[in-house]
């Protein structure tokens, strides 16, 4: 790396595939353009830096020489710089085995955002339990011309039972930053590189069990073990996580499965640390479901929602402060 106390006025880069050589695949030119004064001498002061892209010590040698390891934009790289590299970097004081770290890693991740999880699987199993009234809400109504009355009855359900429809959503929503964050940290992350844990020889490359002798178009010439543990994990998570919504639209089930069919295409040439993460993950997270499900009592919510039915329902602060405003301005809402 070429480093200069001062800057440079420009910069390129080229590249071109070899198709004769075979040693090389690319060839890659570079063209820097240096301010130079109109005298007879000009000094220059270059720096050269020849080590290897590890976050710590880039940052160490100053010149913001950090920025050249792209973990990801706005909140995404946030989470990496401040919350997921170092705390990799304090487990790493601690214990050799990066297979260790990352499991710990992943129980630290799961147990800090257990709250969402257990928020959002909360709101899909009461959205089960109400499932049998919603359906017989679809029964009253089935014409077209229906449609705004079956919505206003199955809002007006979900309210008396304190549940929110977007509940199960919105922090399932608020994990993405974090797994996309892992999804870059792992790639850049020069330690994982010739460390091996259980069979994977080297955790920045993909753990090979089985070499085949033809190439799979999008999937590859090998079988990565942990991304099919991966998939499979992903598999059973999802069934149950369709158990619990009762969801039973064959479309949307073929739609949840495929997901994890993809993933094993997508996922079996990228790195087993990453792959390994993403079991782990899926694993806590069935754990976490199960425990979860002890905390559910759908008798209770039924219970709740017939109490609330012999109650009026709560005015919202908005339509509130819109009755009050009309009383200021004298109007009176036209009888029906």
């Amino acid at each position: 790396m070429l480093i200069t106390d001062d800057y440079f006025l420009s910069g390129s880069i080229t590249s071109a595939k070899t198709l004769t050589s075979e040693k090389y695949i690319r060839y890659y030119t570079s063209e820097l353009g240096i301010p130079i004064e109109n005298s007879p001498e000009t000094n220059i002061a270059l720096k050269f830096y020849y080590g290897p892209n590890h976050i710590s010590t880039l940052r160490k040698e100053g010149y913001d020489l950090v920025k050249i390891i792209f973990v990801g934009k706005n909140i995404v790289g946030w989470i990496n710089r401040f919350v997921i590299i170092p705390v990799f970097n304090w487990l790493e004081r601690y214990i050799s085995s990066y297979g260790i770290i990352i499991l710990i890693l992943t129980i630290l991740i799961k147990v800090v955002l257990y709250p969402l999880t257990f928020k959002s699987y909360q709101s899909t199993a009461k959205m089960k339990v109400l499932k049998p009234l919603v359906d017989e809400l679809a029964k009253k109504y089935p014409k077209q011309e229906d449609a705004m009355k079956k919505q206003q009855a199955t809002m007006d359900l979900y309210k008396r039972a304190g549940v929110n429809p977007m509940g199960g959503c919105l922090p399932m929503l608020l994990q993405f930053p974090i797994l996309f964050a892992m999804f870059r940290f792992f790639p850049v992350s020069i330690e994982l590189r010739q460390e091996s844990f259980l069979w994977a020889t080297d955790l920045s490359t993909y753990d090979s069990i089985l070499n085949l002798p033809f190439k799979i178009p999008w999937y590859g010439d090998h079988v990565s073990l942990w991304t099919l543990l991966m998939t499979v994990s992903s598999i059973v998570t999802t069934r149950m996580s369709g158990t619990t919504s009762g969801q039973d639209q064959p479309g949307m089930k073929v739609m949840m499965y495929m997901m994890p069919v993809m993933f094993l295409f997508i996922f079996n040439n990228f790195s087993s640390g990453l792959t390994y993460y993403y079991f782990l993950a899926n694993s806590i997270t069935l754990l976490q479901n199960i425990l979860s499900k002890r905390f559910i009592d759908g008798e209770k919510v039924l219970a709740t929602l017939e109490e609330n039915r012999k109650k009026p329902l709560p005015k919202s602060k908005w339509q509130q402060r819109l009755e009050q405003a009309s009383k200021q301005k004298g109007y009176k809402p036209p009888k029906r």
